[in-house]
This record gives structure tokens, sequence and C-alpha cells, in this order.
């Protein structure tokens, strides 16, 4: 199978861990990026603008024809790709479309909208629909009646040279910004308890003031006996990922997105109430049950490692665009 991906240069998750799994499980020859995008051929970025990242390889692709492929990706809701794939309209034809939908928004390509871009979005998608479309924010009772609609949230890379601390040194963290509301809610009620003061789980956190980037945030995650998790602009968070990857026990929101083979309540994690009235009480439990604790987060990293690797859902991609094929 040989895929055109079309790509934003702008890093965005889903698209570049989707891009950077399905060239582990197809070959680089098999899957163009188009624009060349340096960031997946060279080592530019940390973690996690680098998901996409492969190694080198020259552009591929002649827009004059695009002979020799099965099937087209639009990559993401970004104008970029939007552009692109209008451009390539005329020489698409009947191969196969598929829209990877990563944006926050429950809507369908609902972050086209929210980037001022509704009336190109609707002229170039009325010329040709996505035959298939891959949703992170999948609300079963929105798109379970669409039938070419999949759920398709974050996952984990596959090749991170990173690997768990063995001890572990902070009680409990949320590393995050404030937004929206209950992220607020919560670091709020967090105020002044557990170590949360001195570690830097605190009100007015910001990508330009983390003190924790690129691998040494995901090596501090894993010397947190417990990580938080609340949604963000969506439900599906990299920190929903990233805890049971380093073996960090997970306390979360339960997110109200379809996620296939899911993590389960007392098993894997544990959730808390939207409103966070045992967010507390659930904290203290499991700090006061350490080998529960300890088990649990085990046997999250172990299902996370089976099941939700980007190398997974290219696996998933990768099928569900064969049986439409077939």
């Amino acid at each position: 199978m040989k895929l055109l991906f079309i790509c934003s240069a702008q890093f965005d998750y889903l698209q570049d861990l989707t891009y950077s799994g399905l060239v582990k499980q197809l070959g680089a020859s098999n899957v163009i990026d188009y624009p060349w995008n340096p960031k997946y051929h060279l080592p530019l970025k940390n973690y996690p603008k680098n998901l996409g990242y492969t190694g080198f390889t020259w552009p591929l692709f002649s827009k004059k024809s695009i002979s020799g492929f099965d099937a087209v990706v639009i990559g993401s809701a970004k104008k970029e790709s939007l552009l692109t794939y209008e451009s390539l309209l005329p020489k698409i034809k009947s191969l196969p479309v598929i829209f990877i939908d990563g944006g926050d928004r429950e809507e369908i390509a609902g972050d086209f909208f929210r980037l001022g871009l509704e009336t190109e979005f609707k002229q170039i998608f009325q010329k040709r629909q996505p035959d298939l479309i891959f949703k992170r924010e999948y609300i079963p009772s929105l798109h379970g009646h669409l039938t070419h609609v999949f759920p398709f949230p974050f996952s984990f890379p596959y090749n991170l040279p990173v690997q768990p601390a063995k001890e572990k040194t902070y009680e409990v963290s949320f590393w995050a910004q404030q937004k929206p509301l209950i992220r607020e809610k919560a670091l709020n009620l967090l105020r002044g308890k557990y170590d949360c003061d001195q570690n830097g789980t605190t009100l007015n956190q910001g990508f330009k003031t983390y003190k924790r980037k690129g691998l040494f945030y995901l090596e501090e995650i894993s010397r947190c006996k417990i990580v938080l998790n609340f949604r963000g602009g969506g439900w599906d968070t990299m920190r929903y990922w990233e805890a049971p990857a380093m073996n960090a026990f997970m306390i979360s929101q339960k997110p109200q997105i379809e996620i296939p083979g899911n993590f389960e309540e007392n098993k894997h994690v544990a959730w808390v109430s939207d409103d966070l009235s045992n967010l507390v009480d659930t904290i203290d439990y499991y700090l006061q049950h350490d080998e529960l604790r300890i088990q649990m987060a085990q046997k999250a990293r172990e299902h996370l490692f089976n099941y939700h690797l980007n190398t997974h859902r290219a696996d998933y991609f990768i099928e569900k665009l064969k049986a439409f094929m077939a």
C-alpha cells in the first residue's frame, strides 16, 4: 500500500503520530509526505514537536502526477493541508481519500471552523468528500451513526528513547495550563496540599514558562507517584498516554470520547467526577495504598504498550482502509 500523506508544516499531534506510525508499518517509501515536511526528516525539534520524525528521505513526490498511489490522506484540519488537498483534486480522481481529524472540537472538521476556514472547507469538501474519517474527538452520540467515521485518539510514540525512573520523588503532579475551568478548579483544590506547591503544580503555568521540557518532562512524569489528567481543548490529551507510558499512576476525568481498548477503572486507572468532588479523597486513597497503586500503574503501562502505541493506530488505520478498498 502506498499513501500520499498531505500534511501541514505546523506540528499537529495526531497528524504527526499517524505519519510516523504509518512509516514504521509500511516503510518510508510507501508513505510520502507532501509538502515535504522538514520536521519529519531532520532532527529539528524536541519532544513533543518531533512526533513525526522518522529519519531523512529526499522529497519523493512530483505534483505533476499521483500515479502509483493507493490512497490520499489529509493529515490535519489545518489551512495548509486543506489548500494542498484542493490543489491536488484534479489529479486524485477515484483514489480513496482519508481525512484525519485531530482537532479539539467534537464537530467533524471543527478546527476549520475555529480557524475561520468554514467557507473554504465547505467549498473544497463539496468537490470531493473524504471516503473515510478518523476522528480524535469521537462522540458516540454524535458520530456513531456515521459508518465512515472511526474513533482515532492520540497514542504514544513507539520509538522514544526514555525509560521510567526507578524512584518516585514527587507525590502528586499536574503540570499544565489552567484552561479550561476544570483545570483551574483542580489547581485551586490542590493548593497547599501534598507536595504540589513545591513541585510546580500551581496556577499560571504555560508553554513558555514550563521548567520541564522535552524528554526531561517525561522523565519527571515517571518520578511522580500520581499524575492527574483533566481535559484541555479536547478530551484527549497527550498526558493521558504519557503518564501510563512512564509508569506513573493516573487519576483522570473519564474521557467522554470513544477510545477503543481504553484503560479500565480500578484495573489501570482511577476516574474522578467531573465536578471534582472526590478528587482529594481519591488522591488520599491511592497515596495510602502503595502496592495497589504500583500494580495498577504497571498494568496500565503494559496495556498501553500492547494497544496504544502509534504503530497500533497505524495498524487500525490500514485495516479500515483495506476493508474499504476490498
